[in-house]
């Protein structure tokens, strides 16, 4: 575990300096007043988008759309997204496991993550490339959600064939407020947001948030996330700067996905695990700067960051005596810069609209770790390496009305990748370089006044893990192995309408198809490589937004994916998790005298989880429903999570474990982790 006290050591002299006057500057209180009982909701779902994006799936989420849902896990921030699902298979402090358009995303792979203009994906990382962790965020604080879908945008580079999303945190309070909650499981939060506007257009913002969670699970989780942010907003003549400090450190006990069979037999209960010694702990401490001018901007940031992960997916397999329980750690400090500008030109009797930027990124990874281990303790090192990662992506792109009701879009985007690898088995080491050009074009033609159709056309990528680059042995069993492509590319098309009345009805249709030249992975899990063909994901959505009522307001996403593996027998050809469809419906009511209520429904269709389709996951719902009561200066809430209590798997997974009374070769079995049951929590946020 990492304290806060270690802030200024960890980052540095200059960062502890800044930390110290963000952290200690003193507050000034607002005058002191009587909130009104009268709200006025705002649903980012309803903003006008026809002229602002370049594609039909495009869109963003704000406000009250965030505000009124409930919310389990910060993880879930994703699903904002129409059509995306974060589920969880091990413990709260673990990165989520996504699905969008078709994608088990893993941990992040193929969607890529940005707050505040500053990316979250992890690179060459302990665990799973591309890993995505948003619990370090403080879900008050967020403000818009901007989401792209496929691979047509030159402003978003690795781990975004998928999709993308970048958050946005406030840069003042609307309100200072400090919330207390409590619920079932050992549940228990306390968070204070504190904000003021000074002389001379500056503005504070602090928070702290204190989380502690023991789940629901046979082995107490004994979860405990701490997380403080500060900024400090000012303009200096025609810039506007903001100065920002993340803190985050957690720790956790996990049970990770059981087998089937060892609930059938009575040995473990549903919430029961095989090995009672899981669990992880992580930090992370970034100092960022944001400085805008109205045709600039530039972010420069500063991450520290740990994790340490022990699992076990396959119990005694390998290790009949010990078991195969494993750690997983990463010690990095992540350092980068992104540049971004905006001009607009008459050509001729045109409209020119032009942006061009650059990112910047260096992962000093002191330490890549993955050991054997017997109760959190190291017996056997299987990999100890040191990387050096480096990025630069070069982008520009245009919007060019050829006529009153047509817009062209074009975009040319360049990455390239340097890498240097230090292993533990020095053949496993080495150094190299990569790059990739992505073209982006689209068309827009507005139909009528509310009316838009569009076609997009993108080449996009994600980086492979770089130790799988330099690869030459296998480090588990000595025997020869095949290096993978640092890049992976990935091709996408998509043809789509968006429909909006006014600011109480849009409707979005869009038909996808997105090829990926490989599927190559580096797995963490075993410190080698896997080799998978290429894919193919064909598909269509339909997202909704509706106010009927001024109180009232509904929206809904519903997707369909088929998800192929290419040039393999027809029998052989379906991708392992990958969702068919999904559903999710939102309903949100508030009314004038201070209540409010939130339903949620989210719906993960059935998968395959072999690849002749064999063996399937069933589908599954939840339901989670909010209701809240704002009197004076409080608001009380009630949380219901998975209101119907349902006993669907939240991710099921198909492969061979052994357990310790089983023959050698051990069975194939799907091995779950279970929806948590029906569970309540409330709260009480008083407003000054």
């Amino acid at each position: 575990m990492y304290r806060f006290a270690d802030l200024c050591a960890r980052l540095g002299s200059p960062a502890a300096c800044l930390a110290t006057i963000l952290l200690t500057c003193p507050v000034v209180a607002h005058e002191s007043h009587t909130p009104s009982l009268e709200e006025i909701i705002v649903y980012g779902r309803a903003q006008p988008l026809i002229g602002q994006t370049r594609s039909a799936s495009e869109g963003m989420v704000a406000l009250d759309d965030l505000r009124l849902p409930p919310l389990l896990r910060v993880g879930e921030l994703v699903e904002a997204v129409p059509g995306m699902v974060a589920t969880q298979h091990s413990g709260t402090g673990k990165a989520n496991q996504y699905f969008l358009r078709g994608f088990n995303l893993d941990h992040g792979t193929d969607f890529a993550a940005t707050l505040d203009g500053v990316p979250l994906n992890m690179r060459t990382h302990g665990h799973g490339q591309g890993y995505l962790d948003l619990n370090f965020m403080i879900p008050e604080l967020v403000t818009t959600t901007w989401y792209r879908k496929g691979p047509y945008h030159a402003t978003v580079g690795d781990f975004s064939s998928a999709g993308s999303v970048d958050f946005q945190y406030a840069d003042r309070a609307r309100q200072n407020q400090a919330l207390l909650s409590g619920g079932q499981n050992g549940y228990a939060r306390a968070l204070a947001i504190v904000g003021t506007d000074t002389a001379g257009g500056k503005s504070w913002l602090g928070a702290v948030d204190v989380t502690h969670y023991d789940g629901p699970w046979v082995l107490n989780e004994d979860s405990r996330a701490n997380r403080a942010y500060a900024s400090r907003r000012a303009t200096y003549g025609s810039v506007e700067t903001r100065l920002a400090l993340h803190a985050y450190d957690a720790r956790w006990n996990s049970t990770d996905q059981i087998p089937e069979r060892a609930v059938a037999s009575g040995q473990i209960s549903r919430r029961g695990n095989i090995d009672p010694d899981l669990g992880g702990a992580t930090s992370r401490y970034a100092l960022t700067a944001d400085f805008r001018t109205d045709a600039w901007q530039v972010t420069a940031y500063t991450v520290d960051y740990r994790f340490r992960l022990l699992s076990n997916f396959t119990y005694f397999l390998e290790d009949p005596v010990n078991g195969d329980q494993f750690l997983q750690g990463d010690r990095r400090r992540i350092h980068g810069m992104t540049v971004r500008s905006a001009n607009d030109f008459d050509w001729g009797e045109r409209r020119l609209e032009t942006r061009w930027g650059a990112d910047l990124r260096l992962d000093d990874i002191r330490r890549l770790e993955l050991s054997h281990t017997l109760a959190g303790a190291s017996i056997d090192p299987i990999r100890a390496d040191s990387v050096a990662e480096g990025s630069l992506g070069l982008f520009g792109d245009m919007d060019l009305a050829l006529m009153d009701a047509l817009t062209l879009h074009a975009g040319l985007r360049l990455d390239g990748y340097r890498w240097d690898v230090s292993a533990l088995q020095p053949a496993n080491g080495g150094d190299g370089s990569d790059a990739q050009w992505s073209p982006k074009l689209g068309l827009t033609w507005r139909v009528a006044d509310n009316l838009a159709a569009f076609v997009n056309f993108g080449r996009g990528m994600h980086s492979n893990d770089v130790r799988g680059a330099t690869i030459r042995t296998d480090p588990l069993t000595g025997d020869a192995a095949d290096p993978v492509p640092a890049l992976v590319a990935s091709t996408g098309s998509e043809i789509g309408l968006r429909f909006e009345r006014g600011r109480t009805f849009n409707l979005s249709l869009a038909l996808f198809a997105l090829r990926l030249d490989s599927e190559l992975v580096f797995v963490g899990d075993a410190g080698t490589t896997e080799t998978n063909t290429g894919s193919q994901r064909l598909g269509g959505e339909v997202t909704l937004f509706w106010q009927p009522l001024d109180w009232l307001a509904m929206h809904a996403a519903w997707t369909r994916t088929r998800a192929r593996l290419r040039d393999t027998e027809d029998a052989q050809d379906h991708i392992p998790g990958a969702i068919e469809s999904t559903f999710n419906l939102g309903v949100d009511a508030s009314w004038r005298n201070g209540l409010s209520a939130s339903l949620k429904l989210r719906h993960l269709g059935p998968a395959s989880l072999v690849e002749d389709d064999s063996v399937r996951a069933a589908s599954s719902t939840l339901v989670n429903l909010g209701l809240a009561w704002r009197y004076r200066a409080v608001e009380y809430r009630l949380d219901a999570f998975n209101l119907l209590d349902s006993r669907d798997h939240d991710i099921s997974y198909f492969y061979t474990s052994r357990l310790a009374s089983e023959s050698a070769d051990g069975m194939d079995d799907v091995h779950f982790h279970p929806l948590e049951p029906r569970t309540w929590r409330a709260s009480a946020t008083l407003y000054f």
